[in-house]
């Protein structure tokens, strides 16, 4: 086995400041969705909620006892939220070693059936949050006085964009001729 060596380019330190010197690339923002930016706003509000608690408890002693369960019930919607983000961008965790070593029909075939699976999976998921969200559209929370609903409706509305997203990649996985599972060197960047 031979592996190839190391190669170290020296660089000079003002070399290094000029990179300083270079305006930063324009930020681009078109690769995030809505659910993103909906996931990054609640993700706040459960680390206001979080940082409230804490200060209420340990420091004034006298803890808020609805910011426990405020913060509860966002991580749960960032969750399911950032859950629909992954499916878009095929981050889920996945093994691609069989795939190595399918031919590339085989290969092909499989991985448009796992891209059924998942949508399949994530239909009926979807349906299930639905019946359950349908059963308690009155119930309360505890300590707040809000409905639950508001909770089991945003996991619908998640549990719905993943299903949406897995159609989307489906196609474009179909339209490209390959996957992440099938060329993930494609996905991150490698392949240059």
């Amino acid at each position: 086995m031979t592996t190839t060596p190391e190669i170290h380019t020296q660089v000079t330190s003002e070399e290094i400041a000029h990179v300083f010197d270079e305006a930063p690339p324009p930020a681009d923002l078109s690769g995030y969705g809505l659910e993103d930016w909906l996931t990054l706003a609640i993700f706040w509000l459960m680390v206001a909620c979080v940082v409230a608690q804490f200060f209420t408890r340990y420091v004034l002693n006298n803890s808020l006892a609805w910011t426990e369960e405020i913060a509860i019930y966002a991580l749960v919607v960032v969750v399911f939220m950032g859950s629909s983000l992954c499916v878009r961008a095929s981050r889920h965790i996945q093994v691609d070693f069989l795939y190595r070593y399918l031919p590339q029909q085989a290969g092909r075939a499989l991985s448009t059936v796992v891209d059924i699976i998942r949508i399949g999976f994530l239909g009926y998921a979807t349906s299930l949050v639905w019946k359950y969200a349908s059963l308690i559209p009155d119930e309360m929370m505890t300590t707040v006085d809000l409905p639950k609903s508001l909770v089991f409706n945003a996991v619908l509305a998640a549990f719905a964009l993943m299903t949406l997203r897995a159609v989307i990649v489906a196609w474009q996985n179909w339209r490209r001729g390959y996957s992440v599972l099938e060329n993930p060197a494609a996905f991150d960047g490698s392949e240059a």
